[in-house]
């Protein structure tokens, strides 16, 4: 049976959730070739040794210590994995951090700024970079299923509807409606030239951090809101990221896709 995917891939936010189980995922489906990039680089061991545990030496990979918020960190990256792989053709923003979940009046600059830089700023360098690559490529499958490259940049159901007053998170959900207006924008200005851009936008995961205030009861009420009834697996969002990646969805760009359980079709 043919692969589904091929060619380099380039992952942040590599180190653990839903970066992680990418990783796993685009391997499962064909990827050889991976470069897995995190802030915290002794947390890519993880996903390394899990990707050696399952393919042995058929899958390929570099280990990149990246700050997404620092454009010095983000071109070295995407310049050392054009070194070992010649090219780039799939890319996941996924790095993201949470803030601290208050409202306007009670927040703090310096945690907006923070959010911003990492959330937003982040993803718009790795994609600026990404894409000045892709342009320079030719496409591994001709058109219209193949093109130069494909990037998806992971936002949050929180892109697309407002956070719960009684979970106000105005920095957190500010930053990801900012993804999500990137990705249209430069989904629709790219697209004849052969990339797609695409959002995934993820409801509730069960992610360490979160099965841990569902535990505490701080969450709970607002994962109840659920139509599905339960929190998304990682593994779900990563064989949606695959989705978004492949020649399946060849006709999508600029797009969201909402991987919540129903939440913001309420």
């Amino acid at each position: 049976m043919a692969s589904l995917l091929r060619g380099a891939a380039f992952i942040t936010g590599a180190g653990s959730g839903i970066g992680q189980y990418t990783a796993y995922a685009l391997a499962s489906h064909g990827v050889r070739q991976l470069a897995l990039c995190d802030i915290r680089p002794e947390v890519l061991e993880d996903t390394s040794s899990e990707l050696r545990k399952r393919h042995g030496d058929d899958v390929q990979i570099l280990n990149l210590e990246m700050d997404t918020s620092k454009e010095d960190s983000v071109n070295s990256a995407l310049n050392d994995t054009i070194k070992t792989f010649s090219r780039l053709d799939i890319a996941v923003n996924n790095a993201g951090i949470g803030g601290t979940p208050k409202p306007t009046a009670e927040s703090d600059f310096d945690d907006w700024q923070r959010v911003m830089s990492v959330n937003l700023h982040g993803v718009w360098l790795c994609q600026r970079a990404q894409i000045r690559q892709m342009l320079k490529q030719e496409p591994l499958l001709p058109p219209p299923r193949g093109g130069r490259g494909v990037i998806v940049n992971v936002a949050s159901m929180l892109g697309l509807v407002a956070s719960s007053p009684k979970t106000p998170a105005c920095a957190y959900t500010a930053s990801k409606h900012g993804v999500v207006g990137l990705t249209r924008t430069d989904g629709v200005t790219y697209a004849s030239q052969g990339i797609r851009i695409n959002a995934m936008c993820p409801g509730y995961v069960a992610t360490p951090l979160l099965k841990s205030a569902t535990a505490s009861g701080v969450m709970a009420a607002e994962i109840a809101k659920v139509p599905q009834g339960r929190l998304g697996d990682m593994e779900e969002i990563a064989d949606s990221i695959v989705y978004l990646v492949s020649p399946m969805s060849s006709f999508m760009t600029g797009a969201t896709l909402a991987v919540d359980g129903g939440y913001t079709a309420q």
